[in-house]
C-alpha cells in the first residue's frame, strides 16, 4: 500500500502566484536562471538557485550559497509573499499546454515507500547531482520542488478530484510560455481521507521525473532520523512534496538524438549497414515523425528516410524491446561506434517539444545526421519500473513541466 498524506503548505499569496512560480532548477544554466530573476525578482528560482546571488567565480556548491536560500526563503515568507495553509491539505494541480490538459494530485509521499520499492525508479543517480539537493532541502528545511510521480488510474481518487474542480480555483494563471496553471485546494476532511484510503489500496506509484530530487528528499530524512532517532514516523521529514498524475492523464513526448559523424563511413556504406538491421524508406525533404512503435525518422543530407526494425531484432524484453534499445544496440552502437550515450561527444539529444524543425537545424549546423523516435509509453515505463530494471539514458521527456515555488513542504 502507498502512503500518502496531505500537508500544511507554505504557498504564495494568489496575487503573487504567476510571479513566484518558476521552472525547475536544472532547466536553466546559471546564465539563464540570473537572467529570468532580472526579469522578474519574484520568480522562485532565486531560491532554488541561490548561486545568481554570488559572483560568477563563487562556487555554487559553497556552505553560504544554501544559507542565502534558506534566507531569501524566509524574507519571502515574511514579507508575506508566502503563506501558511491553515491546516494539512491535498490540492489539485492541473496544466494545460496547447490545449492539453493534465490533472495531478500535489501531497507528501513516504520515504518508507521509496525505501521498499513502493515508489518505483527507472533511472540510475548521481552522487554530485544528489548532494546539490541534499544540502539545499536540509540546509532550508524545506522541499521547495515536487517530485513528478504517476499511478495507475483510480475512480475512488478521479471521483474527489473532479468534485472539487467544480469549486473556484486558489489560482489560475497563464506563464510566459503559455501553458495555463490552475491549483484548487482539497480540505474538507471526508475527501482527505477518502484521497488517503484510496492511495493505500494502490500497489505501486512510479517516479516519472525527478529521480535526483526524490534521492535528495530520501537522504535528507535518513540524515533527519539518525539526529532524532526517537523519531515516531510521522515527523513532516519522513515525507517528500510530489504531484501524483493518474497514467490516462499523462504524455510522454519523444526524445530525439543528434549525432556528429557517420564513424568514417560514406553515405552509402552507411545506408547499407543500416539495412542490416532496418527496413530503410526514403521520404524526401519532408520530416519524417515516427507513427508506431520500431518505426524511426532519419534526416541525412538534406534527406529524410523512414527506418523500421526488422522482426529479428525486435525484442518483448521491457528493456531491449523500447525503441531507445533498438536504436542503440542495432545502429548508434554496432554502426557509428557510441558506445555510452552518457559520455559520448559526437551524440547529443532534442526534447521532443522542439520539433523536427530542431533535427534539421542541427544537421545543418554542428551534426551530420538525426534520428526521429516514437514516445516511450507510460505502460513501457510501468514495466521496465515493475522489473526492476533501468531504462537507457533519455528514454522520456515529459511536459509541461511543474512550477516550482507554488508548494513548499517544511520539514
Amino acid at each position: 500500500m502507498a502512503r500518502i498524506r496531505p500537508f500544511q503548505a507554505i504557498r504564495p499569496r494568489e496575487d503573487v502566484a504567476r510571479k513566484v512560480a518558476a521552472l525547475p532548477y536544472d532547466v536553466y544554466n546559471r546564465e539563464e536562471a540570473l537572467e529570468e530573476i532580472k526579469k522578474e525578482p519574484l520568480s522562485f528560482l532565486k531560491v532554488d538557485r541561490p548561486e545568481t546571488h554570488f559572483p560568477e567565480d563563487f562556487n555554487p556548491y559553497d556552505p553560504e550559497v544554501y544559507k542565502k536560500a534558506r534566507e531569501i526563503l524566509q524574507e519571502m515568507i515574511q514579507e508575506g509573499i508566502f503563506i501558511r495553509e491553515t491546516k494539512p491539505c491535498y490540492y489539485i494541480y492541473e496544466l494545460t499546454m496547447d490545449g492539453r490538459a493534465q490533472t495531478g494530485l500535489v501531497g507528501c509521499a513516504a520515504i518508507d515507500d521509496y525505501l521498499q520499492d513502493v515508489i518505483k525508479k527507472h533511472e540510475l543517480t548521481r552522487e554530485d547531482k544528489e548532494l546539490d539537493r541534499i544540502n539545499h532541502v536540509d540546509v532550508c528545511n524545506a522541499q521547495t520542488g515536487p517530485i513528478f510521480l504517476t499511478y495507475r488510474s483510480q475512480a475512488s481518487i478521479n471521483e474527489v478530484i473532479e468534485k472539487v474542480k467544480q469549486k473556484t480555483p486558489l489560482y489560475d494563471f497563464m506563464a510566459s510560455d503559455g501553458v495555463r496553471h490552475v491549483v484548487w485546494v482539497i480540505s474538507e476532511d471526508r475527501d482527505l481521507e477518502k484521497i488517503t484510503s484510496g492511495f493505500a489500496g494502490i500497489q505501486s506509484i512510479y517516479i516519472a521525473d525527478g529521480h535526483h530530487r526524490t534521492a535528495s528528499a530520501v537522504k535528507v530524512g535518513l540524515k533527519r532520523r539518525e539526529e532524532h532517532p526517537n523519531y515516531t514516523g510521522q515527523e513532516e521529514f519522513n515525507f517528500f512534496l510530489s504531484v501524483l498524475f493518474p497514467d490516462d492523464q499523462l504524455l510522454i513526448l519523444d526524445y530525439n538524438r543528434v549525432v556528429k559523424d557517420l564513424n568514417g563511413l560514406s553515405k552509402a556504406e552507411f545506408l547499407e549497414e543500416i539495412k542490416r538491421g532496418f527496413e530503410l524508406e526514403e521520404i524526401g525533404n519532408t520530416p519524417y515523425k515516427p507513427e508506431e512503435k520500431a518505426t524511426f525518422g532519419m534526416a541525412l543530407e538534406g534527406t529524410w528516410y523512414k527506418l523500421r526494425a526488422r522482426e529479428e531484432i525486435r525484442s518483448t524484453d521491457p528493456v531491449e524491446g523500447l525503441d531507445v534499445s533498438l536504436l542503440q544496440n542495432h545502429l548508434l552502437t554496432p554502426i557509428l561506434q557510441i558506445m555510452d550515450i552518457r559520455t559520448d561527444k559526437r551524440i547529443d539529444f532534442v526534447g521532443g517539444i522542439r520539433g523536427l524543425q530542431e533535427l534539421e537545424k542541427r544537421t545543418n549546423s554542428d551534426m551530420k545526421c538525426a534520428f526521429s523516435l516514437y514516445p516511450t509509453s507510460i505502460q513501457e515505463l510501468f514495466a521496465v519500473s515493475d522489473a526492476g530494471r533501468l531504462m537507457p539514458p533519455k528514454s522520456t521527456w515529459f511536459e509541461p513541466k511543474l512550477r516550482s515555488g507554488l508548494f513548499i513542504h517544511e520539514l
